[in-house]
């Protein structure tokens, strides 16, 4: 991690809090970013890049658009809190959930259930049936979509829960 770790201003944390409600709907911001956060800024900037707390980085703020990308630690928090509510998930049909939880490509064939509110490029968490976190990535399809078409890639999984602790470089 580069950069020191400090206590958002109250702007910052109301503007990660105001993205998170953005992007994921009703008062998420609260709920994956409590008080007690902490955040890292970009060197060359200045801006908020990492939201972290307790030790965990919950997301990570993108430059490229202004929206954030979920770490799993920060996708467990909204599902362990949010439950069978949590926003933009993806149920994954029984007897695929090993492929995704290795970080493996999601299609449309396989998904049990996809939020109506899933739009193309959207951040998705994917879940089993049982709504226990497998992965998180980006959608390709519509929520829709992905319940009607039996071919093509729903989803591109960032990461898969089995991949915590490994290293980007490793294969």
């Amino acid at each position: 991690m580069r950069g020191t770790m400090d206590k958002p201003t109250l702007w910052e944390l109301r503007r990660i809090r105001g993205v998170a409600n953005y992007q994921f709907g009703g008062q998420t911001g609260r709920v994956l970013f409590p008080k007690g956060v902490k955040v890292t800024r970009s060197q060359r900037t200045g801006r908020v890049r990492l939201i972290i707390y307790r030790g965990k980085v919950l997301a990570t703020l993108r430059s490229s658009d202004g929206l954030l990308s979920l770490t799993i630690d920060g996708a467990k928090r909204l599902v362990d809190r949010m439950g069978s509510e949590t926003p933009l998930t993806v149920k994954v049909k029984e007897g695929f959930e090993e492929f995704i939880k290795e970080g493996r490509s999601l299609f449309a064939k396989h998904v049990l259930e996809a939020d109506p509110a899933i739009r193309p490029r959207s951040e998705v968490l994917i879940v089993d049936r049982y709504g226990r976190l497998l992965a998180v990535g980006k959608a390709v399809l519509s929520g829709v979509e992905m319940t009607s078409f039996r071919l093509g890639l729903a989803v591109k999984v960032r990461k898969g829960v089995c991949e915590m602790g490994r290293s980007s470089s490793q294969p």
